[in-house]
C-alpha cells in the first residue's frame, strides 16, 4: 500500500496552521501540525517528513533554532525546510535562514498559488523518494533471497569481474571447494590453485570469448576443478554475463556443479552394462559351442537332444547357485551334489568328501561342466554302467586352488579309448582354463581322474599347446587360405575355444591352443611362430593388453573375439578387428582369411 507524503507545519498560532493546512490539502498528502519547536521535534522522530514549513517567529524556540536542531540529527538532516516569515526582505535574515538549512522563504501574507507550486515540487520529490526506497527494499530483499539461495544451494556461485578476478564467492562454493571467500576475493583464475595452469588458460580463453560475444554458449563442461585439499573434482560451469546499457560486460557469474559422483556412477553403470553384455554373450557362445560340439559327436537326433539338454541343464544349475549368491561364488560341496542329483547317479554308491571351499564364479561354471561330463561317462561306460560299480570323489584345498580326485571302481572292465572324446577334451581344457591340469588313468578296476584348478590368473606359464617350445620356422611363402596356416587361439572358455579350434582345423589350419591365461599366451607368442591369432578380450578377469602388445611386436595380425564392445577392449589396439560372441563359422573363417592376407602382405579391397 502506498504511504502518503507528509508535510510538517510549525506555527505558534492555530489559525495559521489551519489556513496552511487548507491550502496544502490534496490527495496523497498527510498534514502534521505543531505549535512549538519541541512538539515539532517529537513528530519528526515518529514520522518521515518530505517538507517542513517553519514559522520564523515563535516563542521559546524560533524557526531558525528548530532548523539548526534538525540539521544536527541524522534522521532529520535532509528534510527540506521552507521558512514562513512576516518580516520584509532582509538579506541578513535570508542568509541566516539558508545557513540554518532552508531551501526557500515564503513571505506573509502567503500567496496560495506560490505556496502550492513550491509544495508540489516537494510532493513529487517525496513521492519519488518513496518509490526509490521501495525499489531499494525490493532490491535488498531480492539480494537477500539470492544470497540465501546461493549460500544454501548445492551449486557453488562465483562472480568474476571483466578481468576474471573473483568478486564474490558463495557459501556453497566454500563448502564445495574448500576456500573461504576472504581468501580468494580479488584473485584471478590461476591465482590460488582453483585450476591447474593449463586448465586455467583454456577456461580463461573460453570465458573471455563468452564475455566478448553474448551469442556464445553458456556452459563450460568437464572442468577439472581443484579442491583446497588438493582433490580434483569433475565440474560443470554454467555462466551468465551481466552487461551495462552499452552491452559492455560488467561481471561474469559462474555456477559450479560438482558432477564427480555422477561421472563415477555413469562409468560404473557403463562397466556393469558392458560386463552384463559380456556375460550374456559368453553364455550364448557357450550354448552355441555345446550345440555344435554335441552335433559333431552325436550319432542321432535323440542322442543329441539328451546330451545337449544335459549339458545345458548343468550350466543352468550352476548359474542358479551363483545367482542365489549374487555371483559372489559357489560352495564346492553344493555344486558337486547338485550335479550328482538323484536320477544322475545312484547316491548309495557315491562317496563324496572334502572341506568347504568357495569357488569363484568362472571356476564354478567350469567345474560344473567337468562333473557333468564325468557323471555322463560314468553312467555310459564306467562304474554306473552296471549295478556293482562305486564312485569316490574327494577334494582338498591348496593355497591357490583345489585338487580333486574322481575314482571309479567295480564297474565294467576298463578298455582305454582309441581316441579322445569330446567329454575328455572338455575336462582337460576346462582344467587348463583354470590354470590347472587334468590327467586320467585307465586302470583295470576303473578310471581315475586327477584334476587341479587354480583360482585367478596364474603366473606359472606352461607351454601353450602342452608340448616343448618349437623352434621358430623359416618364413613361409605367402598364403591366402587357412590351409596350412598356424593360428594361435587365446580363449579362457573351454567350450568356446574348442569350437574355434574345430572350425579352423576343419579348414586345414594348425591351431595352437586354446590358451587360457595371459602368461601362457605371452610365452607362446615369444617362443613360437604364428601366421595369425584370435584373442579373447579378457582372460580370467585379466586384461589382454600384454598379449596384444606381444603379437604386435612380433608382427602377428590378430582379431579380438569378445562379448565386450570395442570401447571396453584395450585402448591401444582400437584398430584391431573384432569378432563378437556368439560367432558363426563364417565370421571366424572370414576374419582368419583377412588376417592371413595381411600376414602375407596382400591388399584387400
Amino acid at each position: 500500500m502506498t504511504q502518503p507524503v507528509r508535510f510538517l507545519l510549525v506555527d505558534d498560532l492555530q489559525e495559521n496552521l489551519v489556513a496552511l493546512a487548507a491550502l496544502l490539502k490534496r490527495d496523497g498528502v498527510e498534514i502534521l501540525t505543531a505549535r512549538s519547536g519541541a512538539e515539532a521535534l517529537e513528530l519528526l522522530l515518529l514520522h518521515d517528513v518530505s517538507l517542513a514549513l517553519l514559522d520564523v517567529q515563535m516563542p521559546g524556540m524560533s524557526g531558525f533554532e528548530l532548523a539548526e536542531l534538525m540539521r544536527g540529527t541524522a534522521r532529520t538532516r535532509l528534510v527540506p525546510i521552507i521558512f514562513i516569515t512576516a518580516a520584509g526582505e532582509n538579506e541578513a535574515r535570508r542568509f541566516k535562514g539558508y545557513e540554518a538549512g532552508a531551501v526557500d522563504f515564503v513571505l506573509k501574507p502567503v500567496d496560495p498559488f506560490i505556496l502550492r507550486s513550491k509544495a508540489e515540487v516537494f510532493y513529487e520529490l517525496g513521492r519519488q523518494r518513496q518509490e526509490l526506497r521501495a525499489a531499494e527494499r525490493r532490491a535488498n530483499a531480492a539480494l537477500q533471497r539470492l544470497h540465501a539461495h546461493t549460500d544454501n544451494s548445492p551449486l557453488g556461485a562465483v562472480e568474476f569481474d571483466a578481468e576474471l578476478r573473483v568478486l564474490s564467492w558463495s557459501k556453497g562454493a566454500e563448502r564445495m571447494l574448500g576456500w573461504a571467500a576472504d581468501d580468494v576475493t580479488g584473485l584471478g583464475l590461476d591465482g590460488f590453485g582453483l585450476l591447474a595452469p593449463a586448465t586455467a588458460r583454456a577456461v580463461a580463453a573460453r570465458l573471455a570469448a563468452l564475455l566478448a560475444d553474448p551469442a556464445r554458449e553458456r556452459a563450460v563442461e568437464a572442468v577439472a576443478t581443484r579442491h583446497a585439499d588438493g582433490r580434483v573434482l569433475d565440474c560443470e560451469w554454467y555462466c551468465s554475463v551481466l552487461r551495462d546499457a552499452a552491452g559492455r560486460p560488467e561481471s561474469l557469474t559462474v555456477q559450479i556443479l560438482d558432477v564427480t559422483e555422477r561421472r563415477r556412477a555413469e562409468e560404473t553403470q557403463r562397466l556393469l552394462v558392458d560386463e552384463l553384455n559380456h556375460r550374456v554373450k559368453n553364455t550364448l557362445a557357450n550354448v552355441q559351442a555345446i550345440a555344435t560340439q554335441t552335433l559333431r559327436t552325436g550319432t542321432d537326433l535323440a542322442s543329441f537332444g539328451t546330451t545337449f539338454l544335459g549339458r545345458l541343464q548343468s550350466l543352468a544349475s550352476a548359474h542358479a547357485i551363483l545367482s542365489d549368491a549374487t555371483w559372489s561364488g559357489a560352495a564346492i560341496g553344493e555344486l558337486v551334489r547338485d550335479q550328482m542329483q538323484p536320477g544322475t547317479l545312484d547316491a548309495g554308491r557315491v562317496e563324496i568328501s572334502g572341506p568347504d571351499i568357495l569357488l569363484p564364479p568362472a571356476t564354478a561354471l567350469r567345474l560344473a561342466l567337468i562333473v557333468h561330463e564325468l557323471c555322463t561317462n560314468a553312467n555310459k561306460y564306467g562304474a554306473f554302467a552296471d549295478a556293482t560299480g562305486r564312485l569316490r570323489l574327494a577334494w582338498s584345498r591348496r593355497p591357490d586352488g583345489v585338487d580333486l580326485r574322481w575314482e571309479e571302481d567295480g564297474g565294467p572292465a576298463v578298455t582305454p579309448p582309441q581316441r579322445t572324446g569330446f567329454g575328455s577334451t572338455l575336462i582337460e581344457q576346462s582344467a587348463r582354463a583354470e590354470g590347472g591340469a587334468a590327467t586320467v588313468s585307465w586302470l583295470p578296476h576303473g578310471v581315475v581322474w586327477e584334476i587341479s584348478l587354480t583360482f585367478g590368473p596364474t603366473e606359472a606359464a606352461t607351454q601353450a599347446n602342452g608340448t616343448d617350445a618349437a623352434p621358430e620356422p623359416e618364413p613361409a611363402p605367402p598364403r591366402t587360405g587357412t590351409a596350412g596356416a598356424r593360428i594361435l587361439v587365446v580363449e579362457d572358455e573351454p567350450l568356446i575355444g574348442m569350437e574355434m579350434l574345430a572350425i579352423l582345423e576343419e579348414e586345414g589350419a594348425t591351431v595352437v591352443g586354446p590358451v587360457p591365461t595371459v602368461a601362457q599366451a605371452v610365452e607362446a607368442v615369444e617362443t613360437q611362430a604364428f601366421d595369425a591369432a584370435f584373442l579373447d578380450g579378457n582372460l580370467r578377469g585379466e586384461p589382454v593388453d600384454a598379449v596384444a602388445a606381444a603379437l604386435t611386436a612380433r608382427g602377428v595380425p590378430f582379431a579380438f573375439v569378445s562379448g565386450y564392445g570395442r570401447q571396453s577392449l584395450p585402448a591401444a589396439f582400437q584398430s584391431a578387428r573384432v569378432v563378437g560372441k556368439p560367432f558363426s563359422s563364417k565370421q571366424i573363417l572370414g576374419a582368419a582369411a583377412e588376417l592371413l592376407a595381411e600376414s602375407s602382405g596382400l591388399k584387400r579391397a
